[in-house]
């Protein structure tokens, strides 16, 4: 499936364009970020907690045009996205006034 990462985590991975991962059984939050840190490790503690595997502040989860960053992580992403039709967005949100 696809992941499309904002430029800093892109360059962290030290990769261009999507990530292209494999996702074994459902594919939820959980299970696609799992992936993408274990293609990538550098990735680890970036977007989620490492501790935790909590969201980052100003991270945010978009699937299908949807915001998904308060859906349950466990969660079924749209089956649009589970078939790489549709990828798997995380944006670095921003904040100020």
């Amino acid at each position: 499936m696809r992941v499309r990462l904002p430029g800093h985590l892109r360059a962290i991975a030290k990769v261009s364009g999507e990530v292209v991962v494999e996702v074994d059984g459902p594919v939820t939050q959980r299970a696609v970020l799992d992936a993408v840190e274990a293609a990538h490790p550098a990735l680890r503690g970036t977007i989620r907690d490492r501790r935790s595997a909590q969201r980052r502040p100003f991270v945010r989860f978009y699937a299908c045009e949807e915001d998904h960053s308060h859906e349950d992580p466990d969660a079924p992403l749209p089956d649009a996205v589970a078939r790489g039709a549709e990828p798997f967005i995380v944006l670095g949100a921003m904040a100020g006034g």
